[in-house]
């Protein structure tokens, strides 16, 4: 009778886990969540009816259970691996084209694609970016990724709800150190950076948190986001910049949020698939929907 298996899932999160001996690094080993991480482990460990770790204040250790469990899964998982490679070789090469913005891309789709490419080893992610909607799009797309669902999608495809978004103020530590913004009209002190694909952002967040007429010190522009945003991590003013695109800046400290509270809301992305999609862009739909956080 064949053995039931564990969820893999779960054992590839243990083994990142185990490795690392922290959570922490085991979630960005595989680009996913600290959440989701311990929630894998602990479905793991109600599989097989024992602790694999024990848990302390930000630190984790392996139990006598979850050492015997990690040296065997660890060289059963480089062998599956071993074996995938070696059958891949030979195989005609397949791809997924994804259409996105710029910014989006450089941001928050290409620092992701290891992780994909870990989990699908078969298949090349190609991304092509554009700033027109997909319904214009020149090039050959099967999975177009936008904000908005209402306009610039062709018929043929059905959208798909995916990532809820909010603008943030972020700057450098430095900057922040230099002139304190505890509030709006601090703001008034340091130079604001803004894109002339996002020109509306930083009106729309004066008024809706009630200081339409404030004056910066200075203004910087930028053809695209993602150059708004380096000039930020360059410490050349504050940026307000969607959370998607910053989280690995602030994680990191590179950038801070002077007012986390004072948030603009977003119109949500969305992605769809083309008719003609190749079957690769179903790998890679159930993989963006893995990235969202988990609900609470």
């Amino acid at each position: 009778m064949t053995p039931r298996l564990p969820p893999l899932n779960a054992v590839r999160a243990f083994a990142a886990a185990a490795r690392h001996q922290s959570f922490t690094l085991a979630a960005a080993e595989l680009f996913v969540t600290h959440g989701a991480i311990s929630r894998q482990v602990k479905a793991l460990e109600e599989f097989l009816g024992v602790a694999l770790f024990e848990r302390r204040v930000r630190q984790v250790s392996l139990t006598p259970e979850g050492q015997r469990f990690f040296a065997e899964v660890a060289p059963a998982l480089a062998q599956i691996g071993a074996a995938a490679q070696s059958l891949m070789q030979d195989a005609p090469a397949r791809t997924v084209t994804i259409n996105v913005r710029p910014s989006f891309a450089v941001r928050w789709v290409i620092p992701r694609l290891p992780a994909f490419v870990a989990q699908f080893p078969g298949i090349a992610p190609q991304v092509v970016t554009s700033t027109v909607p997909p319904d214009q799009a020149s090039e050959h797309f099967d999975v177009a990724i936008r904000r908005g669902r209402t306009t610039g999608w062709p018929t043929s495809i059905a959208v798909q709800p995916f990532l809820q978004d909010e603008a943030l103020i972020v700057g450098t530590p430095a900057l922040f150190a230099s002139a304190a913004v505890a509030e709006p009209r601090g703001l008034a002190a340091h130079v604001l950076l803004w894109s002339r694909s996002r020109p509306d952002d930083w009106d729309h967040w004066k008024r809706q948190v009630g200081t339409p007429r404030l004056r910066p010190a200075g203004q910087l522009q930028f053809d695209h986001l993602h150059f708004v945003l380096q000039a930020a991590i360059d410490g050349l003013g504050f940026a307000l910049a969607p959370a998607s695109l910053v989280s690995h800046d602030l994680a990191a400290g590179r950038l801070v949020c002077p007012l986390p509270a004072l948030r603009l809301p977003l119109t949500r992305h969305y992605y769809g698939l083309a008719p003609d999609a190749a079957p690769e862009a179903q790998c890679f739909a159930q993989w963006l929907q893995a990235q969202l956080p988990p609900l609470d």
